[in-house]
C-alpha cells in the first residue's frame, strides 16, 4: 500500500517517518489544506527508502535458509542500504570527490557513531584512519594509547598506571611518525593526558569521554577533531567488512583477534618466559592491526618497531628494526603470517629479538624453529593468521 501510494505521490501525500507531521502540518496551517507536490515527492522518496530496506532485510534472511531449513552465512543475493551521514571535501585525494554513508542501526561503537567535539570537518583519509586507530585501542583491555598514521600504527601502549603514561610510551615508539597522526585511547581523557596531547600537532583525538579540564586544553587547538565514541560492549557480536572491487564486492566476517596466547604451541627447545608471554601477547594484538606483510617487535607493553605492507616479510623485519626509536635488545617479535625462510628469524635474533609468535604452517617451518633454537630464542605457533590488507 505505501509503494502504491508513493507511486501517485503527485495527488497523494504519504507519511512513513512521524518527524514528518510537524512539517506537513506547518505547510497545511499555510496553504489552507494543501501539501506541495515538492513535498509529496520528498514524502515518496523516503518511502520507497524505507520499504527498499524492509524488502531488503526481508531477501537478505530468506537468502540465508537453504532447503530442509538449514541456514548459511551469505544469501545468494546481498542487498546494503546505507544512509548519507556528511559529503566530504573530497576523497583520497583532491581530485575525487567523496561521500560517507552511514549504515542503518551502526555499531554504538563505532566511527559511523562517533559525535565530533570539536575541530574541523572529518575528511575521507581522517574516518579511515581513525576507524583504524579505535579498533586497534579496542583489542586491549588495560588502558591504552594507540597512534596511527595511514592506517599502520606508529606507536601503541599500555599502562596499568593509566593512560597518561601509555600516552607518553606510545609517543616514544616513532615521535617522527606520530606528528600529524590521529590518536586513540579506550578510557575517558582527562586533562593530565590533554596537557601530553597538546604538545604534538594531531588530526584527531578519539576517545569513550573527555573531562571538562581536557576539552579546555585541547579546544583551544583550533584544527583539531576531537571525538566521543562510546566503549565497546563486550557482548557486542563481530559485524561484517565490505571491500569494494571492481565490479564486485568482497564480504568477510571481522577478524576479531581475541587469540588466547598461552593456549600457542611452545615449538622451540625453550619455552617463553613470563614476561615474554607479557610481551608477546601484545605484540600479537597489535600486529593484527598493521598491513601485512606485518612485522612488529614489542616489550610488555610498548610498541617499539613495525614492518608494514611489505612484499618480503624479511624486508618488513628489517624495516621494523631500522624504525625501533628504542631499543631492541630483549623484545618479542610478532609476525602476522609464517616464516617462508628462515632469513627473518636470523635477522631479529640479530637485533635482540628474544621470543616469537607466529601462526606457522610453512613448509619451511622446521628451518625456521632450528634458527629460533640455534639462537637460543623461545617461539610459538598460535595456528591463526591475521592478514590485514
Amino acid at each position: 500500500m505505501l509503494r502504491a501510494a508513493a507511486k501517485n505521490h503527485p495527488f497523494v501525500s504519504v507519511v512513513t517517518d512521524p518527524n514528518d507531521y510537524p512539517r506537513i502540518i506547518d505547510e497545511m496551517s499555510q496553504t489552507g489544506g494543501t501539501i506541495s507536490e515538492a513535498t509529496n515527492l520528498a514524502l515518496a522518496t523516503k518511502t520507497f527508502q524505507l520499504t527498499a530496506r524492509y524488502d531488503g532485510a526481508i531477501s537478505n534472511y530468506l537468502g540465508t535458509i537453504e532447503r530442509g531449513g538449514e541456514t548459511k552465512k551469505f544469501p545468494d543475493t546481498l542487498t546494503l542500504q546505507f544512509d548519507r551521514a556528511q559529503d566530504l571535501r573530497y576523497g583520497e585525494n583532491p581530485h575525487q570527490d567523496a561521500v560517507f554513508y552511514r549504515e542503518k542501526n551502526a555499531r554504538a561503537s563505532s566511527i559511523a557513531s562517533a559525535r565530533q567535539l570539536h575541530g574541523k570537518e572529518l575528511s575521507y583519509n581522517n574516518i579511515m584512519d581513525s576507524d583504524a586507530a579505535w579498533q586497534m585501542a579496542c583489542d586491549f583491555d588495560l588502558p591504552t594509547a594507540v597512534i596511527m598514521k595511514h592506517s599502520n600504527p606508529c606507536g601503541a601502549a599500555t599502562s596499568d598506571r593509566g593512560l597518561t603514561d601509555a600516552y607518553v610510551k606510545a609517543m616514544a615508539t616513532d615521535p617522527v611518525s606520530a606528528f600529524g597522526g590521529i590518536v586513540s585511547f579506550n578510557r575517558p581523557v582527562d586533562g593530565e593526558v590533554a596537557e601530553e596531547l597538546a604538545k604534538t600537532f594531531l588530526e584527531v583525538i578519539i576517545a569513550p569521554g573527555f573531562s571538562e579540564d581536557a576539552l579546555g586544553i585541547l579546544t583551544a587547538k583550533k584544527n583539531v577533531r576531537l571525538l566521543e565514541i562510546p566503549a565497546p560492549d563486550a557482548g557486542q557480536p563481530a559485524d561484517l567488512d565490505f571491500r569494494r572491487v571492481a565490479g564486485g564486492l568482497l564480504v568477510q566476517e571481522r577478524d576479531p583477534g581475541r587469540d588466547d596466547i598461552m593456549e600457542a604451541k611452545v615449538v622451540t627447545k625453550r619455552p617463553p618466559t613470563e614476561e615474554e608471554y607479557q610481551a608477546l601477547d601484545f605484540a600479537w594484538r597489535v600486529v593484527k592491526n598493521v598491513k601485512s606483510n606485518a612485522i612488529v617487535f614489542a616489550s610488555r607493553d610498548q610498541l617499539v618497531g613495525v614492518g608494514a605492507g611489505q612484499m618480503s616479510r624479511v624486508d618488513s623485519v628489517h624495516i621494523a628494526q631500522m624504525k625501533a626509536n628504542l631499543p631492541t635488545q630483549g623484545t618479542v617479535l610478532a609476525s602476522d603470517a609464517f616464516f617462508p625462510f628462515r632469513d627473518g628469524v636470523d635477522m631479529a635474533a640479530k637485533a635482540g629479538v628474544t621470543a616469537i609468535v607466529q601462526p606457522g604452517g610453512s613448509i619451511r617451518d622446521e628451518e625456521a624453529i632450528e634458527a629460533a633454537d640455534e639462537h637460543g630464542m623461545a617461539m610459538i605457533f598460535t595456528g591463526t593468521r591475521h592478514f590485514r590488507h
